[in-house]
């Protein structure tokens, strides 16, 4: 007897990068494909050792059931953290611990949309994100990406559409462009979002790995006082593995988001949170995100000096400041998808950028990850991707 799935199945896809993944675990491909932190630089020794004093001083209580909130030393740990690095008033009681970032999509999703409410995204905008609220048969509105962030004139224009739930938005760093909002371009999204019932989500997982530039406070709290939810994540800093994230919001918004998580998993790992608690207080994450700065800021070089070296003068790029990313535009008339093939035959791997756009637009981008990279790699692969950049443009 053929199962019958849920209306909502019909509209969501697999991830279009986890399949791409899959492709790549030839390792004889040079990938530029995952948004994947480098694992040389996890901190392996001293995650272990926290592991061992957590088994040490608490072994029972990091193997039993906890409360949905989050492990409240954790808790005060990254609201300290806010005040200290962005001057940010932020209340324990606020923080709700997520299993990554990624969960907080799905109980922004599960809280607030019905199906038909409409979601304001960037263009491109970030897959995790299409994929977590496409689940809950949402209508997406985009809102172009410039070089300093959103078009304003075009998020006004959404914004004034009925049934508009929430703004989504990574403003430092995005993914998948690289690009990052400017102060200006901060300021104006608080201005067009006071007042309105659209809620603004920041998501922040790339924030701290600035390597050039000025840092600029966030929208959500910067300039939107407590209006609303930011998003945050150890997996850039830390370990992905970990599956630790977190969200800032309070209220009956709050209250709402625990039950959710309740009916999702209970709660995250009580081992994983006190684990990551104890590397925190027994090592300086700032010394720590330093390491990885310079690292993703030589092999950021390196990809950006490749680029401008072997690849058509017709191929556009941003040049990030921090993050792990950047993205490529080919003339209009070409397709990275139909590229891709041609790529992987000659064992390198990119994310074409058309799963990046709900409106089967973005035909002719591509993004690349600096990050999980040697620089001896990331030269060999562009020198690669540049040459038959060259043969396919030539054959178009």
């Amino acid at each position: 007897m053929p199962v019958k799935f849920a209306d909502r199945m019909s509209t969501v896809h697999r991830s279009f990068i986890r399949e791409i993944l899959k492709v790549t675990e030839d390792t004889s491909i040079i990938s530029f494909a995952g948004g994947l932190p480098n694992p040389e630089l996890f901190p392996v020794a001293d995650l272990e050792a926290a592991a061992v004093g957590v088994f040490q001083d608490s072994g029972p209580q990091s193997l039993q059931y906890s409360t949905t909130e989050g492990y409240l030393p954790l808790r005060e740990y990254i609201a300290a953290r806010y005040k200290e690095k962005k001057g940010i008033d932020v209340s324990p009681d606020e923080i709700l611990i997520t299993s990554g970032s990624q969960q907080c999509l799905d109980l922004l999703g599960k809280v607030l949309l019905n199906a038909g409410d409409k979601v304001i995204i960037e263009r491109p905008g970030y897959l995790g994100a299409i994929q977590s609220f496409s689940m809950f048969q949402a209508d997406f509105i985009t809102v172009d990406l410039e070089a300093d962030g959103p078009n304003l004139a075009e998020l006004e224009a959404a914004l004034n559409q009925d049934k508009v739930k929430m703004f989504y938005a990574v403003t430092n760093f995005q993914n998948p462009s690289g690009l990052t909002y400017s102060a200006e371009k901060r300021a104006g999204v608080a201005k067009l979002m006071k007042g309105r019932d659209t809620l603004f989500i920041e998501d922040d997982p790339y924030g701290e790995l600035r390597f050039r530039g000025e840092s600029h406070p966030p929208v959500v709290r910067g300039y939107l006082d407590e209006g609303g939810i930011l998003l945050g994540s150890f997996s850039k800093v830390a370990a992905p593995g970990f599956r630790l994230g977190w969200m800032v919001c309070g209220g009956e918004m709050r209250d709402k988001l625990i039950i959710a998580k309740q009916a999702s998993d209970l709660h995250t790992s009580t081992f994983a949170q006190r684990v990551m608690h104890r590397y925190l207080t027994d090592n300086v994450l700032d010394d720590h995100i330093e390491k990885i700065k310079e690292r993703y800021g030589k092999q950021r070089d390196v990809m950006v000096e490749s680029i401008k070296k072997y690849f058509p003068a017709e191929v556009k790029i941003t040049e990030p400041e921090g993050g792990m990313f950047l993205w490529a535009t080919l003339p209009e008339s070409l397709s990275a998808m139909d590229f891709f093939d041609e790529a992987i035959k000659n064992k390198v791997a990119f994310v074409p950028g058309r799963p990046f756009y709900v409106d089967d637009s973005g035909e002719n981008t591509l993004r690349l990850n600096f990050s999980n990279s040697d620089e001896e790699r990331i030269v060999e692969g562009i020198k690669r991707l540049g040459a038959g950049l060259k043969d396919f443009i030539a054959r178009a």
